[in-house]
C-alpha cells in the first residue's frame, strides 16, 4: 500500500528549502560586498598599475621600520597579556575578596570605550604633566610620544582577550583537581603547570591570537599618544593613514595588504585552535 503524501507537509518543506536559500544567498551577498569585493578592490588597486612602485613602498626604510614597530608592540603586548591575563582569570576565579564583580565587570571597559578616548586618558596619567608622568620625567623616562606610550595604549585595548577566555575553563573545570594536588604536596609552580595549564591551553591560544590581531590593526589609541613621528612612533597602520593622506594609494594599499594577509593568517590559527579544541 503505497504512503500518501501530506500536501501541507511538501508545502512545507517547500517553504523552508525557499527560505534556507534566500538566507545563504543574503549572507552570501553581506559576505562578498563587506569583505572580498574591497580586498579585491585593493588588489587591483595596487598591482593593475605598477607594481614596482608597491615593491618599492613596501622595501623603504619608512616601510620596514613602521612594520617593525608594529611586531615590537605585537610581541611585548602578547607577552604581558598572557602572563597577566592569565594571572588575573585566575585570580577571579580562585579567589574571592572586595570589589571582584567591580574588577570583572572593568573587564569589559576596552570594548565600551573609544581608542581615541583611551589614548587622551593616557596622555593625562603619562604626559608631561600628567599625574604619572612626572615622575617618570624625573627620571627622564619618555612614555607619551614614545615606544612605551604605543605599547601601553595597544595593552589597554587588548586586556580582555586572554583573561576573557580563560575565567570561562577554570570556572567550568572548578578547583577540585588544584585542591588535591596541593594536599599531595605539590607546589604552587607544579600544580600550575600540571594542571591548570593544560586546561586553559586552548583558551589561552585562542585569546592569545585576539590580541595579535588586535594589536596589529590597532589605531585610535596609538595615533593619539605616538604622535606619529616619521621612523620614530610609526606603526603599520599609522603609515598606511599617513600615505593615504599624503595621496600615495599604491604605498597606502600595498602596506593595507600585508596587514589583510597577517589578519587572514591570524583567523587560520583561531580555526585550527578551535577544530583542535574540538576535537
Amino acid at each position: 500500500m503505497k504512503k500518501q503524501n501530506n500536501p501541507d507537509a511538501q508545502t512545507g518543506k517547500k517553504s523552508l528549502r525557499f527560505m534556507e536559500r534566500i538566507l545563504i544567498t543574503g549572507v552570501f551577498l553581506w559576505f562578498l560586498g563587506l569583505i572580498v569585493v574591497p580586498f579585491c578592490g585593493i588588489l587591483k588597486q595596487t598591482f593593475s598599475k605598477n607594481w614596482h612602485q608597491a615593491f618599492a613602498s613596501l622595501t623603504s626604510s619608512t616601510a620596514l621600520h613602521s612594520f617593525g614597530i608594529t611586531i615590537i608592540i605585537c610581541i611585548a603586548v602578547a607577552i604581558i597579556n598572557t602572563i597577566f591575563g592569565t594571572m588575573l582569570a585566575y585570580m577571579l576565579t580562585r579567589q574571592t575578596f572586595r570589589g571582584q564583580l567591580i574588577i570583572e565587570s572593568l573587564l569589559d571597559l576596552p570594548f565600551a570605550v573609544s581608542p581615541v578616548v583611551i589614548g587622551f586618558m593616557l596622555i593625562i596619567l603619562f604626559g608631561p604633566n600628567g599625574w604619572m608622568g612626572r615622575i617618570f620625567s624625573f627620571f627622564n623616562i619618555k612614555i607619551i610620544y614614545a615606544l612605551p606610550g604605543m605599547i601601553i595604549a595597544t595593552l589597554f585595548v587588548t586586556l580582555p582577550f586572554v583573561a576573557k577566555e580563560i575565567i570561562p575553563i577554570l570556572r567550568q573545570f572548578g578547583s577540585e583537581q588544584e585542591e588535591a594536588a596541593q594536599v599531595l604536596g605539590a607546589s604552587a609552580w607544579q600544580n600550575f603547570r600540571k594542571i591548570t595549564l593544560p586546561t586553559i591551553k586552548w583558551g589561552l591560544g585562542y585569546g592569545l591570537t585576539l590580541t595579535i590581531a588586535r594589536s596589529i590593526g590597532e589605531f585610535g589609541a596609538v595615533l593619539v599618544v605616538s604622535g606619529n613621528i616619521l621612523n620614530k612612533t610609526q606603526s603599520a597602520t599609522l603609515y598606511i593613514h599617513d600615505q593615504f593622506t599624503d595621496l600615495n594609494y599604491i604605498g597606502a594599499y600595498s602596506a593595507s595588504i600585508i596587514l589583510i594577509i597577517l589578519s587572514i593568517l591570524v583567523i587560520n590559527f583561531i580555526q585550527f585552535i578551535s577544530k583542535q579544541k574540538a576535537g
